[in-house]
């Protein structure tokens, strides 16, 4: 029997849950399945129908509002003024494909290139950060000459045939591609190594050995910089230096997929992999550079992509069109203005800070860790043991959805709170998220 997805199933309404529903939720979660097929998923055992955002508040149909403490997509904050007018801007005059000279693209392509090492130079664009990952896959084994990749054991990369195949979150109904190969996760809540930069590295090297010895050649390893899916694991900074080496030493390319940690949201670095002084071959980008617009990036090396660009065309029909650039545009010109990656290492820090004092309370409270504004909050039944509760975190989302505040969970055993707001969220929201996890804990008897 396949294993349920961690990042689908995890915290999902099921139909068991249906008839603790009212007779609107319920109408409309039956409709859904009907029109929508039996694939997609909702957040909570009863479900939120939201109608509103504005920053880092969204609201219900019913009028509550919720502190939304989940949500990169919307990275700068619900329905933010300059995306809006941007966008609104740009349709007004002209949308279409890239087969056409337009100023937006290279103006956005010059500044988002500006924020990363010098050696990334080139720019390409899709839709989504599945197709973005999908054609790092691509250019890893045209320039590498293999197939094989790697990536952690609860990584998720997308939903494309070749971003599935590398996806191990996505549970064992879907298949990893036979060139897919796992490393456990840097985790140094869990793993007991004097040095994780060495350890992990050496989990790299035996599962490029283990390709070689299945016939297989290596094209690269392809990680989220900070693990969100795995638990989110930031720390110690520049642990992921030893393993990319190690990489490089092999013939493969290291592919950062920056859709998560990207645009200042670690607040250390504008990327996530900066928190660990290594330049990737190929940087990944998703839908929070356009603040939920479909857009996405693939930026690199000029002589890593040549080995594709060179000999084989691509176009993506709106990757990159003007509407999506101008929402592009908005986004990184209101990072920089406002001193969004600033402010999430400020606040983020006071908000670890303040996480970290539950555990002084609570001894389910295991370990508290980010940087910025991505936090992982983690449950465990003893600390000692340090046993994953599972069914106290899922209990502990639903209780924080009674108390107006949304988020999920992550990692391989479905115990690690992912507290990962909008970079709107401000040091006065602080109070009302621990707050309503100190009285969620206190509720379930904690």
């Amino acid at each position: 029997m396949a294993t349920r997805s961690t990042i689908m199933d995890t915290n999902s309404f099921r139909a068991e849950h249906a008839d603790a529903l009212d007779s609107d939720t319920r109408r409309m979660t039956e409709k859904r399945s009907k029109v929508l097929g039996e694939s997609y998923r909702l957040f909570y055992r009863k479900p939120v129908h939201l109608v509103r955002g504005e920053g880092q508040y969204l609201w219900d149909a019913a009028g509550d509002k919720y502190l939304d403490v989940y949500n990169n997509v919307a990275s700068i904050g619900h329905c933010h003024p300059a995306v809006i007018e941007a966008v609104t801007q740009q349709m007004k005059m002209l949308n279409t494909h890239t087969r056409y000279l337009h100023e937006n693209i290279l103006d956005y392509s010059e500044a988002l290139l500006a924020t990363t090492p010098a050696a990334i130079d080139r720019a390409m664009y899709m839709c989504t950060g599945s197709e973005a990952n999908d054609l790092a896959i691509r250019v890893a084994r045209a320039f590498s000459g293999g197939s094989g990749i790697i990536v952690s054991k609860e990584a998720y990369h997308g939903t494309s045939e070749l971003t599935s195949g590398a996806s191990p979150a996505l549970g064992s109904g879907q298949p990893l591609a036979p060139t897919t190969r796992m490393v456990m996760p840097p985790d140094a809540y869990r793993v007991d190594a004097p040095d994780l930069g060495e350890w992990f590295a050496g989990q790299i090297q035996q599962q490029i050995d283990d390709m070689a010895a299945h016939g297989i050649k290596f094209a690269g390893f392809l990680a989220d910089s900070i693990f969100s899916s795995d638990g989110v694991l930031p720390d110690p900074r520049g642990f992921l230096k030893r393993a990319v080496e190690v990489v490089h030493a092999n013939g493969g390319i290291f592919i950062a997929d920056e859709v998560q940690p990207g645009f200042g949201r670690t607040g250390d670095a504008f990327w996530g992999f900066g928190r660990h002084d290594v330049v990737p071959d190929i940087i990944t980008t998703g839908k929070p550079m356009g603040n939920g617009i479909p857009v996405s990036g693939l930026l690199a090396k000029s002589e890593v992509l040549a080995a594709f660009s060179d000999s084989i065309p691509y176009f993506n029909t709106f990757g990159g069109n003007p509407v999506a650039m101008a929402a592009a545009q908005a986004v990184l010109k209101v990072i920089t203005e406002e001193g969004l990656q600033e402010h999430s290492r400020v606040v983020g820090a006071k908000l670890l800070t303040e996480l970290r004092s539950l555990m002084g309370r609570y001894d389910c409270v295991g370990d508290v860790r980010g940087a910025g504004l991505f936090i992982g909050f983690e449950l465990v039944t003893d600390r000692d043991s340090k046993t994953p509760d599972k069914t106290l975190a899922l209990d502990l989302i639903e209780k924080l959805r009674e108390h107006r505040v949304l988020t999920s969970v992550a990692g391989p055993y479905g115990n690690v709170l992912k507290l990962r707001p909008p970079l709107a969220f401000q040091e006065s929201d602080i109070d009302w998220l621990v707050g309503a996890l100190d009285s969620a804990l206190r509720e379930l008897g904690r």
